[in-house]
């Protein structure tokens, strides 16, 4: 108990005050410039930056460019420009992040491919299916000279989701269930996140439930069987900041989602976030039974706060066991084990990480990787993951009575 506390203490105390100076960087290190000072990019993107040898933060842009100075400032950026379009045709950026408000994603994401950047994206990287298909089968992205994007699901680049995928039997999943609650505290009712004519909504900002239930069955979901939403007061009534859903997939199994931007400090807290995979009842192979008994294993594998598992995660694997005979169970018995994956190595992969590496740090990687050739850890989110991500929440706000958030007046240009 004392060590695991020890663990928690000193990598949270390494997550915030991780080396100030960073690795010395590689001659050929990529430029990377900045669409937007938004509160997300220090950690999501700065301090992995920072920790790359092979990124360099070249440039930020802003519409006000006083705040895009400040935030240089601040952050060590050597380069400021006053607008995004400033920014893009600059031929030393060799690639961009765009953390702005969902609704503006997809014009500056088609506009930098169009200028020969890669691109980083914040999810959602579009407001609906219909921009989903023109970014994501952009002919940028095709060809000898093709471009590389990403949607920022940053979760699934982390040692503990890739490890606790390992676990999981997919053609043999009964039932997934997802859980993300942010506590009211931390969200104003005047958030941009609640604003429609931005793409906002909790199921855009915390889409992450349905990224994990198409990850987890690795297949697309055939039907959304219930979609209930509480939305905001107007003039906000068009943006929801709860909801629950429940979907149908190809093998019969089924996946619930559940998610709240205005939970209570209690609900935030606990669960903490769980994915929980429910598998379906299968027989497995045991030489010292005899003859006319069979053992059947059902599993279920949790991981705990699945989204920044280097904080702190867990991963319960639940085996319930039984002895059949003539089809009456004549034994059963229950066997609990507790796993975590904090590095690459824990994962079962044989690449360098350090304990307090947020999962930003091994997106990052991931996203060098691709671009320099190179395989990684293998964790990627392809144009038509991103295009099917998009097309499954149409159908949730389809199914919940609420429109599709607006296509970018871009789209159509």
């Amino acid at each position: 108990m004392m060590t695991s506390l020890f663990g928690f203490l000193r990598r949270n105390w390494q997550i915030a005050v991780s080396s100030p100076a960073g690795p010395p960087k590689t001659g050929d290190a990529l430029k990377f410039g900045l669409l937007g000072a938004a509160n997300i990019a220090p950690m999501a993107f700065l301090t992995p930056a920072k920790h790359h040898p092979e990124v360099i933060v070249q440039a930020v842009a802003a519409r006000d460019k006083k705040k895009a100075t400040d935030f240089a400032k601040k952050h060590g950026i050597p380069q400021v420009f006053g607008s995004y379009d400033e920014l893009l045709d600059d031929p030393s950026i060799d690639a961009v992040y765009i953390p702005l408000p969902n609704g503006l994603h997809f014009e500056w994401a088609m506009k930098a491919l169009a200028k020969g950047k890669h691109v980083l994206v914040e999810k959602p990287a579009v407001s609906n299916a219909t921009e989903a298909a023109l970014l994501f089968r952009s002919p940028h992205l095709k060809g000898p000279n093709a471009r590389f994007i990403l949607e920022a699901f940053h979760y699934r680049f982390q040692p503990s989701w890739l490890h606790f995928m390992s676990l999981i039997d997919q053609p043999n999943i009964a039932h997934v269930k997802v859980v993300m609650n942010i506590a009211a505290a931390l969200i104003p009712k005047d958030d941009i996140r609640f604003r429609y004519d931005l793409a906002g909504g909790a199921m855009m900002d915390l889409t992450y439930t349905m990224s994990v239930l198409r990850a987890v069955y690795g297949a697309e979901p055939t039907e959304c069987t219930a979609c209930e939403v509480a939305t905001m007061p107007p003039p906000n009534d068009l943006c929801d900041y709860k909801y629950r859903g429940t979907w149908r997939f190809p093998n019969g199994g089924t996946g619930e989602m559940v998610a709240s931007l205005q939970s209570s400090i209690r609900e935030f807290l606990s669960p903490m976030m769980p994915a929980i995979v429910t598998h379906k009842p299968v027989v497995v192979a045991d030489d010292t039974l005899p003859p006319g008994q069979e053992k059947v294993r059902t599993r279920t594998v949790t991981l705990h706060n699945f989204t920044v598992g280097a904080l702190w995660h867990r991963i319960d694997v639940v085996d319930e066991f039984e002895i059949r005979e003539a089809g009456a169970v004549v034994k059963k018995w229950t066997t609990t084990e507790h796993r975590k994956a904090y590095t690459l190595r824990e994962a079962g992969i044989g690449l360098p990480s350090e304990t307090y590496w947020l999962s930003y740090k091994h997106q990052l990687d991931a996203f060098v990787d691709r671009i320099r050739g190179r395989r990684g850890t293998g964790a990627w989110i392809d144009p038509e993951d991103s295009i099917n991500q998009a097309r499954m929440i149409d159908m949730a706000y389809a199914k919940a009575g609420l429109p599709l958030r607006p296509t970018s007046k871009y789209a159509a240009t």
